[in-house]
Formats: structure tokens, sequence, C-alpha cells
């Protein structure tokens, strides 16, 4: 039985204007409905083909902040959020969320920011701002994952290092197993390897589930290790 908070996304493109970019992405073409039917769902494919695009509409559909942060956060630095929430509808399960947050790797700053302008006596700042970028990204990941969450990620790799990685995907995968749901958009080979996690793949035209091996992260980064020197060799020479 599917238990999971987000359970399917419906789309009605009526209500996206003929002229919008939003009909110009391959991956969306034809696309009724997607479905997500495990603890863990990952998006995958080429920039630009509309992984960030959905992910963020499902953010604001289902009530955070564009930018960022929990439903509590309410601010804007600049709206660009596209419209494509407005033609969307969610399909929840029967269970509620006790926790949620929507974490993208291009407004970090201003979401720790917004954090130490929330605080108070009760609520102290985490302080952000005054670790490594690295050191916050991750603490601001944790501070935020608890059981029974729903969880948005857009790229929560870009400020990581490989070991800082494999500490997320150990978080990440212990909240799954403790009834926590992540919704997640990476580029990482070493996230992308949590077992047991459904793969949408935005390439090719469609938005399809594939195999972890059938990745271009996987492949590109299996080939260039496998044959570093040849590829050097092949893209440096005049």
């Amino acid at each position: 039985m599917n238990n999971q908070f987000i359970q399917r996304v419906i789309f009605d493109w009526n209500r996206i204007d003929n002229d919008s970019y939003l009909k110009g992405i391959e991956a969306f073409k034809g696309i009724e409905k997607l479905d997500f039917n495990k603890p863990i769902t990952f998006f995958v494919g080429e920039n630009g083909s509309g992984k960030s695009t959905l992910l963020e509409a499902l953010a604001v559909a289902h009530g955070f902040n564009p930018e960022g942060g929990t439903k509590n956060y309410v601010f804007s630095t600049h709206d660009t959020h596209s419209e494509l929430c407005d033609a969307i509808r969610i399909a929840k399960g029967y269970r509620k969320e006790k926790w949620g947050y929507f974490l993208r790797a291009e407004s970090f700053y201003n979401v720790a920011t917004q954090e130490e302008e929330y605080a108070d006596i009760t609520h102290p700042s985490a302080k952000y701002h005054e670790k490594s970028h690295g050191e916050s990204f991750l603490a601001l990941a944790q501070n935020n994952m608890n059981p029974n969450g729903l969880y948005l990620f857009d790229e929560p790799e870009a400020a990581l290092s490989p070991q800082r990685q494999l500490t997320l995907l150990m978080q990440i995968y212990r909240c799954a197993k403790e009834g926590a749901q992540f919704i997640i958009v990476t580029h990482s080979p070493i996230l992308l390897g949590i077992p047991d996690a459904d793969i949408y793949c935005f390439d090719n035209g469609c938005i399809h589930l594939c195999e972890y091996e059938d990745t271009e992260s996987y492949q590109v980064t299996e080939m260039f290790i496998n044959n570093r020197q040849m590829l050097l060799d092949r893209l440096l020479t005049d």
C-alpha cells in the first residue's frame, strides 16, 4: 500500500498559456500524471530538462515558500517561480507529515539569512553564516530532517564534499525508514546510489523511470574514472 504524503501529481496543461516556456520543455510534453510510490524519489537529467521547475512547483503547490525553508517561511528576495504550480494538483495520502522542508541550493544564502531573522530566545539561530558553506549546508539539512517529514531537496549535494554526501545519504536513508518522504533533484552519483529509490529521468523527451546504472551521472562518472587519461587526451588536445 502506498503510504507516501505526496502520492501523485496531476497536470492540467490547459491552465498554462500556449506561449509559456513550460510548453517548450520536452520532458513535460504529453505528461498527465506522475506517481510517487517510494519514500525516496530522485529527479535526474540534463540542465534545463525541467527537474527543478517541477520540484519547485510541487513545493509551492504544497504550501512551501518558493525560495525554500519550512512552511512558516514567508519572504521573497526575487520572485521567479514559474506558473506550473497553478497547473498541477497534488494527490495526498492518508498520512499528514509532521514536518517539512524545501531546500534549494541556489537560494541557500537567503534562507540562512532569514533563519537568523526568525530566531528568538526560544528558537535560537543555528548561525549558518558562521560556518563554512559546506558545513552550514549540511547542518541546515540535518537540523530539519526528522521521521515522518516531507522533504523536497534541489541539488543538496551542491556544497558538499563526497564524504559529506555520504553523511547526507545515511541520514536520508534513516529518515525514510522512519516514515519520511523525499523528492530530490540531484546530479550526484553518490546520492543516487541510495537503495530502493525511484529515479525519474527527464531526458530523451519524456519523464520515465530508470535504473541507477542508466543515469548519466553514473555513466559519465564511471567513464571518467575508468578512462581518465584517454578522455583528457581527447578533450584537451587541440
